[in-house]
């Protein structure tokens, strides 16, 4: 029989300790042969990433060898780590950030030439012994980091420049036959959901690309994964009707023809690169994931009559989509499994889970299932969200009590949360916090108007999603209206700061890596999002004024609620100043306030002590502030004004 006890203060299993080292994540799977590849992230290694392959008898063992990380930091979140070549493998180093070539039973081997420069999402060129990629070019004096297309021979000599001139370019896929370099690019101040150009040149006799034909997109029509089915027809996906939609290009008839038009998500935001949302089981039929209202299914699309086929699988989140010789592989999770990196056989349709991100060692009656919502919201309009109550099989609250609501705002912010089974999640539903995970608007999953709302809107629209997430959830009578805490990450941490300076809402707040000014954001940041804040707030320095009234650091003093800061030393997406500013801010106004830093994090945290320490101490701040012990024992963070 369930115990009652406060919400908060019920043990549980899945300790942070769990949360944190207990698992794995997944980026991208390669399929060369009969061989399969994948890149693990383990924060048990210190946040390192491991190239893993698995052989066609079913054997598994890591490719790179300690101390190599497989990661590039091109754009600074990376993706495109490695590629495979008939065995060989080539990977971005994170340490140097140049590109290593691994033997069968060999150690690895610098294959790029020394210098500031940084490699993504390459590929083989077979015919001409290269490895096509994207580089930047980070030679110190240079203003901006500069990006292009380029071939490194495999043999040794010369690289060579195949495109450039733009500030960004991803994407290069060769034609079958070698003939066709397709690649995508685009220019500030847009990002890659909002305008891109997908681009065709012929290749050479020399290896150099002859004239480039624009085959779609522009600024107001985003391209994403060009692919070449085996007989040499060019697909890609673009949101011209306002859903990312699957395409082919008719290079006869110098046409675009549009594959199974529908009101639903054939693509993702490219953050990072070598995404994919669908591949060629031969030369008409495509294998592709389809989301609408968050929510993604497999399906079969027959390329010539535009048949398709919705697949019945337990997965409601798929990614990576990878054909491969003995099925498809793809990453799947659900509300009641993990990510996981799976395998479907095409003949029986039944699927196999190759590896799960974390062991199931937790009892269903610990997890908390989620319920998707929509909610009312300013203008009329509606927003989205994930609901998730509290879930104890050994604990229940007073009859008279409600739970505490945690509220979650995402990064991005052009992003989404998905509702599946993830441990940082339930790390505070089995303690007995309710939680809502707000795909606010200016998210993705949801079209392009959707995801538009946040244009010229940030930190106001992604505001008033979560403060109305909150009120929806409160006015159901399934939480604590006096006990309301939001918390985010990186975007969703600049939202945060504003939900607690600009609204009288929520009663604390967890900043991780949160922007809190963003005229110092517009100066400090990368290249890749350097112009991002134009779209999402307004032209610079035209509309300076919006820069100012949207940055939580100049309003600290209408923040009464307690706040504590996470912050990445290393990180140079959102740099240490963002949150130090704040905290200092707040120090100085006598609000309660903690702040924890860590050496050796970036942007995100990786390591498993850090994010053991970071889950640990926001319970702990949470339960001085709604007065509640919690079940274990934790080291004391220092919270400063707290009376």
């Amino acid at each position: 029989m369930a115990r009652i006890a406060p919400y908060g203060s019920w043990r549980s299993p899945i300790t942070a300790e769990l949360v944190a080292g207990g698992g794995i994540t997944f980026s991208e799977i390669l399929a060369d042969g009969t061989d399969l590849y994948w890149t693990e992230l383990r924060p048990a290694e210190g946040g390192r990433r491991v190239i893993v392959r698995r052989s066609a008898g079913g054997r598994t063992g890591d490719v790179t060898p300690q101390p190599f990380n497989a990661r590039t930091r091109v754009h600074e979140y990376g993706g495109g780590d490695f590629l495979v070549v008939d065995g060989s493998v080539y990977f971005s180093n994170f340490a140097d950030q140049r590109i290593y070539r691994i033997d069968p039973g060999a150690s690895p081997e610098p294959f790029s030439p020394p210098g500031p420069y940084r490699y993504a999402d390459g590929i083989p060129d077979r015919a001409r012994r290269r490895i096509i990629c994207i580089r930047e070019d980070h030679t110190p004096g240079e203003q901006n980091a500069r990006n292009a297309l380029v071939a490194i021979p495999m043999g040794g000599g010369a690289l060579r420049v195949l495109a450039e001139g733009a500030d960004f370019h991803s994407s290069p896929r060769l034609s079958p036959d070698g003939t066709r370099l397709a690649w995508v690019c685009w220019n500030h101040p847009n990002m890659p959901w909002d305008g891109t150009e997908l681009w065709v040149a012929p290749v050479q006799s020399d290896g150099s690309l002859g004239r480039a034909e624009r085959v779609a997109g522009h600024t107001d029509e985003s391209i994403f994964q060009p692919e070449w089915s085996p007989d040499g027809v060019l697909h890609f996906i673009s949101d011209r009707t306002g859903w990312w939609n699957l395409y082919r290009w008719n290079d006869s008839r110098r046409a675009v023809e549009a594959l199974a038009p529908q009101e639903a998500e054939f693509g993702r935001p490219q953050w990072v690169f070598r995404m994919s949302t669908y591949g060629f089981l031969d030369r008409r039929t495509i294998i592709c994931t389809l989301s609408t209202a968050g929510t993604a299914r497999l399906a079969v699309l027959d390329g010539g009559t535009g048949r398709m086929e919705i697949l019945p699988l337990p997965f409601t989140d798929l990614s990576q989509i990878t054909p491969g010789a003995d099925g498809v592989y793809f990453l799947g999770a659900s509300p009641t499994q993990p990510p996981s990196l799976v395998r479907l056989d095409l003949k029986t349709r039944r699927t196999e889970v190759i590896r799960a991100s974390r062991p199931m060692t937790v009892d269903a009656g610990y997890l908390s299932v989620p319920e998707a919502i929509e909610f009312p919201t300013e203008g009329g309009l509606t927003a989205h969200a994930w609901f998730y109550p509290p879930a104890n099989r050994d604990f229940t609250g007073a009859p008279q009590e409600r739970p505490p609501l945690l509220v979650i705002s995402h990064g991005g912010p052009t992003s989404f949360s998905p509702g599946v089974l993830r441990f940082e999640i339930q790390f505070w539903t089995s303690r007995g916090f309710a939680v809502v995970d707000v795909n606010y608007g200016g998210s993705t999953g949801y079209g392009r108007a959707y995801r538009n709302r946040l244009r010229g809107q940030w930190g106001v629209v992604d505001v008033d999603d979560c403060v109305n997430a909150a009120r929806y959830i409160g006015s159901r009578g399934l939480v604590d209206s006096t006990r309301l805490a939001i918390r985010g990450g990186s975007a969703g941490g600049y939202t945060t700061l504003c939900a607690l300076a600009f609204r009288n809402v929520f009663h604390a707040g967890a900043s991780y890596y949160g922007v809190s000014d963003l005229e110092a954001m517009h100066r400090d940041t990368h290249k890749f999002e350097s112009q991002y804040d134009q779209r999402l707030i307004g032209p610079w320095p035209e509309r300076s004024d919006l820069y100012r009234e949207r940055s939580p650091v100049h309003f600290a003093d209408r923040i009464t609620a307690p706040v504590i800061f996470f912050q990445g030393l290393e990180d140079k997406v959102v740099p240490p100043n963002q949150s130090e500013m704040m905290v200092n801010a707040l120090r100085a106004g006598g609000v309660p306030v903690a702040y924890i830093a860590f050496e050796g994090e970036q942007h995100g945290f990786r390591k498993a002590e850090t994010i053991r320490r970071a889950l640990e101490a926001e319970l702990y701040f949470y339960s001085r502030i709604f007065n509640f012990a919690p079940a274990d024992p934790i080291t004391p963070v220092p919270i400063e004004n707290l009376p």
